[in-house]
């Protein structure tokens, strides 16, 4: 990383894969640090599923959206505490450690939400997951960065990506397992149990960083680890670049562990890395990813698909998509660059969420009526709100948003789309509703566009995966000096969690105050200016050891055109 310019092309995807049989010491460190991405995943997608099941087991979950949103950001909340400290554990106790400290925190949130006798026991397993998962997000790919050589950095970073992505498909593919298990939403959080003793064993027998033992003065043991890595005729070069990079930042810094933050962000380049690294993990939240992966179910339904079974099956297409989108960023990465990636993957979210926003506007604009003789049908059941609206108009819509108490929409017999009933919601009407093989509607309403709603969802994954998916955490594990390295991260990972804990908190009431439609719309508003963002302040750190990073973010800041690779293409421009 710290050695000369490595040219990456097309064959960096193929150098990547052929190291299973000429180094496989190296992909053994990637994939054994990655399992924390995997459980990243796992953890972030698998409450998606098991939230339609806790509803059904704690009704006070089910009629309080805050506490449905509480579920599910509690962990994103745990997640912003362990990425903060988690930057600090990684420059003071290394990467390693930290991976360890993270696997015993899943442990112990995996058991707690397994065994929660009530709503607030599982909110505080899921905060304890959650400070897992911001410690693993920051420090799995600054790991796997720091062990990889230059050439399949990117590639193997993005092994990283796959494997959250491949949690939040296996979390999928768990929930729909235990559909029909007793107690199914306790076995789908418990599970998560499983990777993090694999991987803490694992762990237990693999090596640190070799950077930070070197930057530790341990520098036999990172030769050793470096020699295991490089091969013969590229290790001296590497050890002399490292060296030479850690003895400029003694001198600039001093040998002192504490970190100035003041002098931290006005050192030119550790500012400029900041505001491009932060910016992009604040943008990939705000352009709307977790909505997605956090209540994509519960999108599906809005939608117009009623069975919880169809949501998750559904959703599991959807996850799968993400998966195959890490699969295509690790072909890319090292091929296309980031900026570009990152340029294209925007422009697709920005018109799948125009799709999006299309579609939920129809549906929401033309859902079916409510007949008085089908409503009428079940007389015992009647809405109360529908009752004393007299000769009033209502459409099913209208009647989900009652709230004296809450109403459902049980669908024609004949027909889904024709006029239904709109009746009290609770578990007895549901099944009465079965019972006459009608369709039971609680967050959405039947309609001919739900098929438009998941062709939208596709496209988004499909282009959000290989760019916004897994860019952000690449640029953030290769941006900064090596002294810094660990608390600029923890500063980017943590950023990224504050606006996942934003957005997941508010876009179940963004869509209950303004409607899907809307909600949708401004992410895709969002979209745009991060599209700007990424034009001006990233740069493109392809193939680049860490010293032509520095250079670039030194010389320029400002550059609307894709920056190129080389010192020698590097031009003075104007301070910002």
């Amino acid at each position: 990383m710290e050695g000369g310019i490595h040219p990456t092309d097309a064959s960096a995807f193929r150098e990547c894969f052929s190291l299973a049989w000429r180094n496989p010491y190296v992909l053994r460190l990637a994939f054994s640090a990655g399992i924390g991405g995997l459980l990243f995943g796992y953890d972030t997608g698998v409450i998606s599923g098991a939230l339609l099941y806790i509803r059904d087991d704690f009704k006070a979950v089910d009629k309080k959206t805050v506490l449905q949103e509480s579920i599910v950001s509690m962990a994103v909340a745990g997640a912003i505490i362990g990425a903060a400290i988690g930057g600090w554990m990684n420059d003071r106790f290394g990467r390693r450690t930290s991976l360890l400290v993270a696997d015993f925190l899943f442990f112990v949130g995996a058991v707690a939400m397994a065994s929660a006798p009530n709503p607030a026991l599982l909110i505080v397993g899921r905060v304890f997951v959650g400070l897992g998962v911001g410690m693993a997000s920051m420090t799995a790919p600054l790991y796997i960065s720091e062990a990889s050589p230059a050439k399949v950095r990117g590639a193997l970073v993005s092994t990283n990506g796959f494997l959250i992505t491949g949690g939040q498909f296996l979390s999928y593919l768990i929930n729909l397992a235990f559909t029909k298990a007793p107690g199914s939403w306790r076995w789908m959080l418990g599970v998560a149990g499983v990777p993090a003793v694999l991987q803490f064993g694992l762990m237990f027998i693999l090596p640190e960083s070799p950077r930070w033992l070197y930057r530790k003065g341990r520098e036999e043991e990172a030769i050793t680890i470096l020699k295991k890595i490089y091969p013969a005729h590229e290790v001296e070069s590497e050890i002399q670049a490292l060296k030479d990079s850690v003895e400029m930042e003694v001198k600039e810094e001093g040998s002192s562990e504490k970190i100035n933050f003041v002098k931290l962000w006005k050192t030119k380049t550790v500012r400029r890395g900041l505001i491009a690294g932060v910016g992009l993990q604040i943008f990939q939240q705000f352009v709307g990813i977790n909505t997605v992966m956090y209540y994509s179910p519960t999108i599906v339904q809005l939608a117009g698909f009623a069975s919880n079974r169809t949501a998750l099956l559904l959703s599991l297409v959807i996850a799968g998509l993400n998966a195959f989108g890490s699969i295509v960023s690790i072909y890319f990465i090292d091929r296309t660059g980031r900026k570009k990636l990152l340029v294209i993957s925007l422009i697709g979210v920005i018109i799948s969420l125009g799709v999006l926003s299309a579609v939920f506007h129809e549906t929401t604009s033309h859902s079916p009526q409510v007949s008085r003789s089908e409503t009428a049908h079940f007389s015992a059941y009647t809405c109360p709100d529908y009752n004393s609206s007299g000769t009033a108009t209502w459409d099913c819509m209208k009647c989900l948003k009652a709230s004296s108490p809450e109403c459902g929409f049980c669908a024609s017999a004949t027909n889904k789309l024709f006029p239904g009933a709109c009746l009290m919601s609770n578990s007895t009407v549901k099944k009465t509703c079965h019972s006459e093989d009608r369709l039971w509607y609680t967050r959405g309403c039947p309609s001919n566009y739900g098929w438009l709603a998941l062709i939208g969802l596709g496209l988004y994954i499909i282009f959000f995966s290989p760019g916004m998916g897994t860019v952000p955490w690449i640029v953030n594990s290769e941006i900064y000096p090596l002294r810094f390295r660990g608390v600029c991260g923890g500063i980017a990972a943590t950023a990224n969690w504050i606006s996942n804990l934003i957005v997941a908190q508010s876009f179940l009431s963004l869509t209950e105050a303004i409607g899907t439609s809307w909600t949708f719309l401004i992410f895709g508003l969002i979209s745009v200016v991060a599209l700007f963002f990424v034009l001006i302040y990233v740069p493109e750190t392809k193939g680049l050891p860490i010293e032509e990073v520095e250079k670039m973010l030194e010389q320029r800041v400002l550059q609307f055109k894709f920056w190129k690779k080389g010192s020698d293409k590097l031009q003075k421009n104007s301070d910002v």
